[in-house]
């Protein structure tokens, strides 16, 4: 999760969404549909949040099947249940989103039993929704959406449809509207996944002991990605690299 403040408040409102009421299944009722879902998020209240609004299988035919808060426990977790559809959050402890994609790529080609996975994220950054649906995720969704259509998008994620929120899906269009390769930012290309982590926290004002906790690592290995952030961007402290971020949209 890429702010704590905006999740737990979302968290508070249900969950997934602003409906009072458990989310209902489309059309048909339950009976007629169901599907197995993996909760990916690294705060347990917004998981616990998310699973009484859609979980209900009886009224809305989804079956939490798993819970993860990091990205080991969600491949570990992915592995053992699989799941029809996985709710991924773009910011983990451990990697991201992006790096549980590319460990569960093999179960995403399965073609009898395919895991597929919709990202519901708090942020909107065009980077971010990009990178999951490169890493091969099927929707990209967020944290505003109301229980009934989060459940009727992992009903669509899991017969194969692609699912964004409506203005998420520029970006998507724009990235892949031509046969060429989508422009590359050469500067963001040199920073590992857990120094983009680290970059995004600096730039939101965390500190390095926040990050530490956040991230599951020592504030000593936070002071070393900060110092290998800033040599590769040619920049000279943390005021200069929030301004960098903030102009590529990566806060």
């Amino acid at each position: 999760m890429s702010d704590p403040t905006e999740a737990n408040g979302t968290a508070g409102t249900a969950g997934a969404g602003e409906a009072a009421e458990p989310a209902q299944a489309a059309s048909g009722g339950a009976a007629e549909r169901h599907v197995r879902v993996v909760l990916v998020d690294d705060h347990r209240m917004f998981r616990t949040g998310v699973q009484a609004e859609i979980g209900q299988t009886a009224e809305t035919g989804v079956e939490v099947v798993g819970e993860a808060a990091d990205v080991d426990q969600a491949v570990t977790v992915i592995t053992a249940t699989r799941p029809e559809v996985v709710l991924l959050d773009v910011h983990l402890p451990g990697g991201g989103g992006v790096e549980v994609l590319r460990r569960c790529a093999p179960l995403m080609s399965d073609a009898e039993r395919p895991v597929r996975f919709l990202a519901l994220s708090v942020s909107d950054a065009a980077e971010d929704v990009i990178g999951v649906i490169r890493g091969g995720a099927r929707g990209y969704v967020t944290k505003t959406i109301t229980g009934t259509d989060l459940v009727n998008s992992v009903f669509r994620v899991q017969e194969g449809d692609a699912v964004f929120s409506p203005r998420l899906a520029g970006f998507v269009l724009d990235a892949f509207a031509s046969t060429d390769a989508p422009p590359v930012d050469e500067d963001l290309d040199r920073l590992t996944q857990r120094e983009r982590e680290v970059l995004r926290l600096i730039a939101r004002g965390y500190a390095y002991k926040e990050i530490a906790k956040q991230l599951y690592i020592s504030v000593k290995t936070v002071e070393s990605h900060v110092s290998a952030v800033l040599r590769k961007l040619q920049l000279s402290n943390r005021h200069e690299l929030t301004r960098w971020a903030t102009a590529r949209r990566l806060v």
